[in-house]
C-alpha cells in the first residue's frame, strides 16, 4: 500500500510541468534557477504539511475520519474568532472548490497543448525522420496542417476516456502512464547528459521579468498539491503517509532540477517550452514524445476527475432519477470540451504554464495553507515564530501570484506570429 500511494504521489506531480523546467531555467538563469526551485520545492511541501496537520486536527474536533481541503477551509473558519468569517465560512469551501477546478481544468488545458505540439512535430518531421539522431538545426517550417486540427482529432478521444467513472480501470490507466513516461525519461537523460556543451557562456542570473514566468512554471510543476489529503485517506495506516511524502517529493525535487538544469545546459538558448521538442529528429526520440504523450493522455482522466467530483454532484443533484447519466455525460463532454477550447485560444504552452501556476497553482499550494494553519491552531496559542513564518509564506505567495500573472498576461497579449507562437514550427 505504501509503495501504490508512493507511485500515485510521483505520478500526480510528474507531468507536462516537468518538461517545461528547463525553460523554466533559462527563464531564471543557471545558478538563481536551481537554487529557486529547490527553496519553492521546500516551500511547497512544508504547506503540504500544513495542510496534512490542519485536516488532521480538525477531524479529531469534528470528530470526522475525513475532511477534504474545501472543507478543511470551511471548518476553520467556522471556529475563528472573527464574526463575519465565522457567518460566512461555507465561502472558504467554494474558494478552494473553485481553485481546484481552475488549476485541474488547466493541467488539463496543457495537456491538450503538449499532447498536439508532439504530435504536429511527429507528423510534420515523418518524412525527414532518419535512423541516425543528430541535434536539431533551427529551421522555419510551414505547418501542413493548423495545430488546431489536431486538437479536434484528439478530443472524441480524450471525451471516451473521461466517460471512464471506474476507479480500479483509472488505476490500470496510472500503471501504463506512469510505465511509458518512466521509459521516456530515462531516454531524455540519456540524451542531454551526453556531450553538454560549456555552460560558462550561459547567463546565472536571468531579468526579473522571466524570473517572474520561472516562479509560475516552478509553482505549476508541483501539481499534486490537490490530491494529498485524499491519497492520505486512502491508505490502510495513514499515519505512514508522512514518509511516502517526505520520500517521494525528495525524488520529485531532486528530479526536477537535474532535468531542468541539465536540460537548459544542453540545448541553451534554444530551449523550447517542452524539452521533448528539442529531441533530435530520429525515431529512437520520435518514439519517447509518442510515448510521453501517451502517458499524458492516460493522466488527462486522473486529473479531470477531481473537477469532475466536484461539479458533477451538484449537477445531477438537480436532474430526475432518469436523466442522471445524461447529465453526468454531458457535464464530462463539456468540461473536457472546454479545456479543448482553452488550448485553441491560447496555443502558448510555456505562457499558459506560468500563468496557471501563478494565478492558482500559488494560492493553493503557497497562499491558503499558511492561513490554514493561523486559523486553525491559533487558539491554541501559536508562537510567534509560526506566525510570522505563515504570514511570510503566505505574502510571498500572494506577491508570485500577481506579479507572475501579470508578466504573463503581459507575454500573452503580445502580437506574435502564430508559427513561431506555435513550437513545433520552429524547430527542425
Amino acid at each position: 500500500m505504501i509503495m501504490q500511494t508512493l507511485i500515485h504521489l510521483l505520478k500526480c506531480n510528474i507531468g507536462t510541468g516537468l518538461l517545461g523546467l528547463p525553460l523554466a531555467m533559462k527563464n531564471a538563469g543557471l545558478l538563481v534557477g536551481p537554487f529557486s526551485l529547490l527553496a519553492i520545492g521546500i516551500l511547497t511541501v512544508h504547506c503540504m504539511v500544513i495542510l496534512l496537520n490542519c485536516a488532521h486536527r480538525l477531524s479529531q474536533r469534528l470528530q470526522k475520519t475525513f475532511v477534504n481541503y474545501g472543507e478543511a477551509m470551511m471548518y476553520s473558519l467556522e471556529t475563528c474568532p472573527n464574526t463575519w468569517l465565522r457567518t460566512h465560512s461555507v465561502w472558504g469551501r467554494y474558494t478552494v472548490s473553485f481553485l481546484l477546478i481552475i488549476t485541474q481544468l488547466g493541467f488539463c488545458s496543457v495537456y491538450f497543448m503538449f499532447m498536439t505540439d508532439n504530435l504536429q512535430q511527429m507528423v510534420e518531421e515523418a518524412y525527414v525522420t532518419s535512423n541516425t539522431c543528430q541535434p536539431r538545426k533551427i529551421l522555419v517550417l510551414t505547418p501542413t496542417l493548423d495545430i488546431r486540427f489536431y486538437m479536434l482529432a484528439i478530443l472524441p478521444f480524450l471525451i471516451l476516456l473521461v466517460f471512464i467513472q471506474n476507479l480500479r480501470v483509472l488505476s490500470f490507466f496510472s500503471t501504463l502512464a506512469s510505465t511509458t513516461t518512466l521509459w521516456s525519461m530515462a531516454l531524455i537523460f540519456e540524451y542531454i547528459v551526453q556531450e553538454i556543451p560549456d555552460p560558462r557562456n550561459l547567463p546565472l542570473m536571468a531579468s526579473w521579468k522571466t524570473f517572474l514566468l520561472f516562479f509560475g512554471t516552478a509553482i505549476f510543476t508541483f501539481e499534486g498539491v490537490g490530491m494529498v489529503l485524499s491519497l492520505r485517506n486512502q491508505m490502510k495506516h495513514p499515519q505512514q503517509f508522512s514518509f511516502v511524502l517526505y520520500s517521494g517529493m525528495s525524488l520529485v525535487i531532486i528530479l526536477y532540477i537535474c532535468l531542468g538544469t541539465l536540460g537548459y545546459m544542453k540545448f541553451g538558448s534554444n530551449t523550447q517550452a517542452s524539452i521533448t521538442l528539442n529531441l533530435p529528429n530520429c525515431w529512437l526520440y520520435q518514439s519517447v514524445k509518442l510515448m510521453y504523450s501517451i502517458g499524458i493522455f492516460f493522466t488527462y482522466a486522473l486529473q479531470f476527475h477531481v473537477p469532475a467530483e466536484i461539479i458533477i454532484p451538484v449537477v445531477i443533484s438537480q436532474a430526475s432519477e432518469s436523466w442522471v447519466l445524461f447529465a453526468d455525460l454531458s457535464v464530462r463532454t463539456a468540461l473536457v470540451c472546454l479545456t479543448c477550447v482553452s488550448a485553441i485560444l491560447i496555443p502558448r504552452l510555456d505562457l499558459v504554464i506560468s500563468l496557471m501556476g501563478s494565478v492558482s497553482s500559488s494560492a493553493l499550494a503557497l497562499i491558503i495553507p499558511p492561513l490554514l494553519e493561523l486559523i486553525t491552531f491559533y487558539p491554541e496559542d501559536m508562537s510567534c515564530v509560526t506566525i510570522a513564518k505563515d504570514v511570510m509564506i503566505s505574502i510571498l505567495g500572494l506577491l508570485g501570484c500577481v506579479f507572475g500573472t501579470y508578466q504573463a498576461l503581459y507575454e500573452l497579449i503580445q502580437p506574435i506570429n502564430y508559427s513561431i507562437a506555435n513550437s513545433t514550427a520552429v524547430y527542425a
